[in-house]
C-alpha cells in the first residue's frame, strides 16, 4: 500500500496501518519529516490543550469536518501515543504542547522508528509524478518505475515552506483523479501593509490586541492576539490567525487598548487624564501597558506632541487619540508568500472526502491526510494535530479492510 508524501501525515498514517499491508510511503526529499523540523521554532508544538469544542473553532469555516477525526484520535491520544514511544509532552501556560525535550529531531525519530517497527517502507528521494486509477488499483509513478497499490493516501502537505518539499504536488494528482482543489493561498503568513510606514517599531510586540478586517465597509472576520511590528509588516499570533481571510485591499483595524467592562475608551482616557493631568502624555498614559516606542508613534498618528499633559486635552483630541488606540486602520497590499507561510489554505474541496473516514467520495480507496485538505488551523499546534487526526482516521478505516497485495 501506498503513502505519498513524508510529512508528518504519512508517517503517523504508515505507523498505523497493519504491516500485512505492507506499507511504502515515498517521499520526494532526501529524508523525511523536513518540515516538521521547523514546526515551533525547531521545537515542535504538536498540539494544544482544549476540548473538542474548543478545537472546531479553530480552523475557520472548516472545523466541523474535522469533528470525526479529532474526536477519534483527539490531543490527550496523541501525548499518550508520543509518551508511549519515549517522547513525553508538556502544556506550557499558553495551552501550546511541546516535547518536553523542546526537540522536533525527537518527534521526528519516534515516527520513524515506528514506521520501522510496523514493517512500513520509507523510499526516499523518491518523486512522484503521477497518481492514476488502475484495473486492481493505483499507479503511482515514479523516476524509473511505478509502484502498484489496492489504496493510496495523498498525504503531500500543502504549498508552504517548498524548500521542505511542501510543492503542492497533491492538488496536482488530485485533480487529475477527478478532485476539485480550492485555489490555495497563504495562511499563518505576516502581513504587508501598502503603505506601511512603521518599520522603525520593528520588534515591539502587543499583546492581545483586538483586531478587525474591513472590506467594502463591513466587517468580514475578527480576532484576537498578539502583534508584532516587523521591518516589512505585521506579524505575531493573531495577524497570522487572520492571515487565511485577507485580501488585498482590505482594511485591518488594530485596537491597542479595549473597552473595559466598566468604562468606555474615551472614559477611561478622561480619568487618566484627570489622575495625572499634570504629566506629559507618555507618563499619563503609561498604565494602559502599551510599549513606550509605539505610545509615542501613537501620540503622533492622533496629532498630539508628547509634551502635551493631559489636563491640556480636549475632546476632539482624546477622541482622536481613542481613535488611534482602539482601531488604527492598516490597508493590506499582501499576505506574505509560501516561502515565508507557516500553513495553506485551500486544498482538496472538503466536500468530496467522506470526514468519517477521510475517503475519496468520488475514487474508492483514495484517502488524504494533513494539509493537502482544505484545512487551516489557528498558530499552536493546531495543524499539526488535525494531520495526525487525519491520518490516524484513515488508517483506521485502511486497517479494516482486507488485505491486498
Amino acid at each position: 500500500m501506498v503513502v505519498v508524501g513524508g510529512g508528518p501525515a504519512g508517517l503517523f498514517c504508515a505507523a498505523r496501518l497493519p504491516a500485512d499491508l505492507a506499507v511504502v510511503v515515498l517521499e520526494r526529499m532526501s529524508e523525511p519529516g523536513r518540515k516538521l523540523l521547523l514546526t515551533g521554532s525547531g521545537q515542535a508544538n504538536l498540539t494544544h490543550e482544549g476540548e473538542l469544542t474548543a478545537f472546531l473553532n479553530r480552523y475557520g469555516d472548516h472545523g466541523r469536518f474535522l469533528r470525526h477525526a479529532l474526536r477519534a484520535f483527539p490531543n490527550t491520544a496523541l501525548a499518550a501515543w508520543f509518551a508511549d514511544r519515549g517522547v513525553p509532552l508538556e502544556t506550557r501556560p499558553d495551552g501550546k504542547v511541546f516535547p518536553v525535550s523542546r526537540k522536533a529531531d525527537d518527534v521526528l525519530a519516534a515516527l520513524c522508528a515506528a514506521c520501522r517497527e510496523n514493517g512500513a517502507r520509507i523510499v526516499r528521494g523518491a518523486r512522484v509524478r503521477t497518481v492514476e486509477r488502475a484495473d486492481d488499483g493505483f499507479e503511482v509513478g515514479v523516476a524509473g518505475g511505478t509502484w502498484r497499490s489496492p489504496s493510496v493516501v495523498l498525504a503531500t502537505g500543502g504549498a508552504s515552506y517548498p524548500e521542505t518539499g511542501s510543492t503542492g504536488d497533491g492538488y496536482r494528482f488530485a485533480r487529475a483523479l477527478g478532485h476539485t482543489v480550492v485555489d490555495p493561498r497563504p495562511a499563518l503568513a505576516p502581513i504587508e501593509p501598502e503603505p506601511y510606514t512603521f518599520a522603525d517599531l520593528a520588534g515591539v510586540s502587543v499583546p492581545d490586541a483586538d483586531l478587525r478586517v474591513v472590506r467594502d465597509g463591513r466587517q468580514v472576520t475578527a480576532g484576537r492576539g498578539d502583534v508584532l511590528f516587523t521591518h516589512t509588516g505585521l506579524s505575531g499570533p493573531g495577524v497570522l490567525d487572520l492571515s487565511r481571510a485577507l485580501r488585498p485591499g482590505d482594511r485591518l483595524l488594530i485596537s491597542f487598548v479595549s473597552n473595559s467592562p466598566s468604562e468606555t475608551l474615551d472614559a477611561r482616557l478622561v480619568r487618566l487624564c484627570v489622575e495625572r493631568g499634570a504629566a506629559r502624555l507618555p507618563t499619563a498614559l503609561a498604565s494602559l501597558g502599551l510599549p513606550e516606542r509605539l505610545l509615542r508613534r501613537l501620540l503622533a498618528e492622533a496629532g498630539l506632541p508628547e509634551e502635551a499633559t493631559g489636563a491640556r486635552l480636549d475632546r476632539d483630541d482624546r477622541r482622536r487619540l481613542a481613535g488611534v488606540l482602539g482601531g488604527l486602520p492598516f490597508a493590506i497590499g499582501r499576505v506574505a508568500g509560501f516561502s515565508v507561510a507557516m500553513a495553506t489554505a485551500g486544498g482538496v474541496a472538503l466536500d468530496e472526502v467522506n470526514p468519517k473516514t477521510m475517503e475519496s467520495r468520488l475514487v474508492p480507496n483514495l484517502f488524504f491526510a494533513g494539509e493537502v485538505l482544505d484545512i487551516d488551523g489557528d498558530t499552536g499546534g493546531y495543524n499539526l494535530q488535525a494531520a495526525f487526526s487525519t491520518a490516524e482516521l484513515a488508517a483506521a478505516i485502511l486497517a479494516r479492510r482486507p488485505a491486498r497485495t
